[in-house]
């Protein structure tokens, strides 16, 4: 049978088979201790030479309820360390300058010191005893600094995705004020360059789980990203990317079926706002398009948005066409294009309209590809084209009059 406990020990002392006179005299020294490791930690280990004072302070402070607190393990009945009762001593944005595993090194450190001690603190037969414990103490201490870390990380994460969503919602609106860059500072966004938006479908499930993925898959790929789901729809804004349709289809499978349109680059991310909207319109606008690539850039889209009523898509595809053919080879272009277009695309039937030969008309349509970058030959070009000339003719036309209401 095993020997039956002290009167001591069953009174609630020495419960981690040390006894009370090695409790007193670890109290006794334990200031001594706590200056033997914060002297360790300061010639030890780099990084703690480049905090600042108050984080330095704060590690001492550390090191100091970590003495006290194997004091308190070694009396208490339970074989968990409370680490709150250590990382309260400092604040907990400790965790954001200390790594996880700087803080193992301090703890380790700790019971270092302890152990290198041992003789000078265990009473008579009791080294190994207290070796063994401080073994344990030292185990329980780093999986309770693992559970701190992984609360503070949650907590962050948390916070993260809320001011990732507010600057999200701002760019969507359109309100790029100094707030705005407040928050996107605190997220990373302060210096990002060569912004696009994403808008597609969101898929089922939620929210936080898509954005979670989405995520890792981002920084997997080296992409910088913020994301928000806004309904039924998904919008994502890349940064510090030079090929943001490359950089849409590596992330696409994290948006559900349907259209996933690119907006245009944008110098930063005050001006994505610009950005959105044209991504925002030209996913609604895909859908006027069955055999829509995926993903999509905005500009391609622009003819479907100029229907939907997008007025700085219609002033966009106004410059790309119809300006360069009025412009262009004295009127000759714009007449082509017409021709070709009333003509359903056929050349010998434009060549008669226009009263020249075939290769005349083949070389105007060469032409026009030239100067605006549509292919009439190609069927979706030639359909931005022909919203491009009507729409040009309604503004040459002037304003329309205004009809009389009749009473």
């Amino acid at each position: 049978m095993p020997p039956a406990r002290s009167a001591s020990a069953s009174a609630g002392t020495a419960l981690h088979t040390v006894s009370p006179e090695t409790l007193q005299r670890i109290e006794r020294r334990a200031g001594e201790l706590s200056t033997s490791a914060a002297q360790r930690i300061e010639t030890e280990h780099a990084w703690y030479r480049e905090l600042s004072a108050q984080e330095r302070a704060w590690v001492g402070v550390v090191a100091q309820a970590g003495i006290a607190s194997l004091i308190t393990w070694l009396r208490s009945d339970s074989a968990r360390v409370d680490a709150d009762v250590v990382f309260d001593a400092a604040p907990r944005e400790l965790t954001g300058s200390i790594s996880l595993s700087r803080t193992l090194d301090l703890v380790r450190t700790v019971v270092d010191v302890v152990e290198v001690d041992v003789s000078g603190l265990a009473g008579p037969g009791e080294e190994q005893l207290l070796r063994e414990a401080v073994l344990r103490f030292s185990r329980e201490m780093a999986f309770a600094a693992a559970e701190v870390y992984a609360e503070a990380a949650e907590s962050r994460g948390a916070w993260d995705a809320r001011l990732e969503g507010l600057v999200v919602d701002a760019v969507l609106r359109g309100e790029a004020d100094d707030e705005m860059q407040s928050r996107a500072a605190a997220l990373g966004w302060g210096a990002t360059t060569r912004v696009s938006v994403l808008v597609g479908s969101s898929p089922q499930g939620s929210a936080a789980g898509l954005l979670e993925a989405f995520h890792r898959t981002a920084s997997r790929l080296g992409i910088d990203v913020l994301g928000a789901v806004q309904g039924r729809r998904f919008v994502a804004i890349v940064g510090d990317v030079d090929e943001p349709l490359t950089a849409a289809a590596a992330l696409g499978d994290h948006f559900a079926e349907g259209p996933l349109v690119v907006g245009p680059t944008v110098p930063h991310l005050f001006a994505a706002g610009r950005s959105a909207r044209a991504a925002i319109s030209g996913h609604t606008a895909a859908l006027a398009r069955p055999t829509t690539p995926r993903p999509v850039e905005a500009d391609d889209l622009l003819a479907e948005r100029t229907v939907l009523g997008d007025h700085p898509a219609r002033a966009l595809l106004l410059d790309r066409i119809w300006r360069p053919l009025v412009e262009s080879d004295g009127g000759h272009l714009l007449e082509t294009a017409t021709a070709y277009l009333e003509a359903g695309g056929n050349l010998e039937a434009t060549a008669r309209r226009l009263y020249v030969h075939p290769n005349t008309v083949r070389y105007r349509l060469g032409g026009i590809e030239r100067v605006t970058g549509y292919a009439l030959t190609d069927p979706h070009d030639a359909f931005s084209v022909e919203v491009a000339l009507l729409c040009g003719r309604v503004d040459r036309a002037g304003p329309l009059p205004r009809i009389a209401r009749a009473d």
